[in-house]
């Protein structure tokens, strides 16, 4: 039975607002560096295998984030972890705006990630357990669709700044800083989640729960089956949305478009995001977490061939089109999905567990792409890779998962 109060429709909807925004700076962020990656290709004459390394060891970062930061919202709490990951990312990313080299970049973009990863399951987990069940998947989905408005403002700085200023690139970088401020009004804003709040007036009770046992309970005989079916979707998502996305505009531009235009025809696959995320949002309160999951998928590795196929430009943007409208959608079931699995006191440790193994895909994927382009390897024959991993996660959920639409979360 729910003994629990949730927030008023009111207060639902501006924690919404407050945290989809420290979201969209995120996926800003994230989006940034995919962009930057295809400028230093050409200032920095920067080699294949190095742009691998630049957009994976931001993933380093968001797996040790991921890990450290849910351990420490079970112990601490959602809000003050969320505020300080929010400001370890964006301090980071304003300081890669002064990197001599490199080495230092990598090193800025290492910690900006560790923010990062480390923001995100403590952001869903928060409004998961603010919200109401029958409305639990949707809020959680619209929350992650604020991620389309940061790939957007990612998007078009990329395309009216880092092609026309000299070192346009820095200036993206240092934008990236804003959100530090936008903590000061988070601060003020938001509150722990009526969940955590209750939990931790029973401080013995919370006190008893070590590290050693949280990690113990996530693999307890009781949520083992889960957790493996979790951390194979989240390796498998994020392994092909970090391999795919991040190398997006240079594969563009290995397709012979300019920089302007690979930033033009990305800008436009990215508006598909919105969409997807709407959608899913609807869907997944109607058909359910696996109807979504599993259809989107399925859908995102049909485009993935697509895409990898595609030979002229009104193709190459439609297999774009359809790949961010769905992989995006998935996204946005997989965030809903994954703290709906464990109770109170592990529930951001078992989503951090979770989404730092899948941060290992997002380290190995644009690094192996980018070996595999200095080899020789087709486009195509890289997102047939995509197509086969992501496939994997659908089955994962198709036959490893339960439903947890509707239902109550556990204390």
């Amino acid at each position: 039975m729910e003994n629990v109060k949730v927030l008023s429709k009111p207060k639902r909807r501006s924690l919404l607002r407050s945290v989809g925004m420290s979201w969209l700076f995120d996926a800003m962020d994230v989006a940034l560096i995919s962009f930057v990656a295809a400028a230093l290709a050409i200032e920095w004459s920067l080699n294949p295998q190095q742009l691998g390394v630049l957009t994976a060891i931001n993933s380093v970062g968001m797996a040790v984030g991921a890990a450290c930061a849910g351990i420490l919202a079970d112990r601490f709490g959602r809000k003050s972890v969320l505020l300080w990951t929010l400001l370890i990312f964006s301090l980071a990313s304003g300081l890669s705006a002064v990197a001599t080299g490199f080495v230092m970049l990598c090193i800025l973009r290492f910690i900006s990630g560790f923010g990062l990863g480390g923001e995100l399951p403590v952001a869903s987990t928060l409004v998961s357990e603010s919200v109401p069940a029958n409305e639990r998947g949707r809020t959680v989905v619209l929350l992650e669709s604020f991620w389309a408005g940061g790939w957007i403002v990612a998007a078009l700085i990329a395309y009216f700044i880092i092609p026309n200023f000299e070192s346009g690139w820095r200036i993206a970088f240092a934008l990236g800083a804003l959100p530090a401020f936008y903590a000061l009004y988070l601060r003020r804003k938001i509150d722990d989640s009526p969940r955590f709040i209750l939990q931790q007036r029973n401080k013995a009770k919370a006190e008893k729960i070590s590290l050693k046992k949280r990690f113990a309970q996530v693999w307890a005989p009781e949520y083992r089956k889960t957790s493996i079916m979790l951390w194979i979707l989240w390796f498998t998502v994020v392994f092909s949305y970090y391999g795919m996305f991040l190398w997006l505009p240079q594969v563009m531009v290995y397709k012979d478009y300019s920089l302007t235009k690979s930033f033009e025809y990305v800008l436009i696959m990215t508006l598909a995001q919105l969409p997807g995320y709407f959608t899913a949002a609807y869907f997944i309160e109607k058909f359910g977490r696996k109807f979504v999951l599993v259809v989107y998928l399925v859908l995102t590795a049909a485009s993935a061939i697509w895409f990898g196929l595609a030979d002229t430009t009104a193709t190459l943007i439609a297999a774009g089109i359809c790949l961010s409208f769905f992989n995006l959608g998935a996204w946005g079931g997989l965030y809903a999905y994954t703290p709906e699995h464990y109770p109170t006191s592990i529930r951001t440790t078992g989503a951090g567990l979770a989404a730092s193994f899948g941060r290992i895909g997002g380290i190995i994927a644009p690094f192996l792409v980018g070996w595999l382009i200095s080899q020789g390897v087709a486009i195509t024959w890289i997102f047939a890779m995509f197509c086969i991993m992501i496939l994997i996660g659908a089955a994962a959920v198709a036959f490893l998962g339960k439903e947890t639409k509707g239902t109550e979360l556990a204390e």
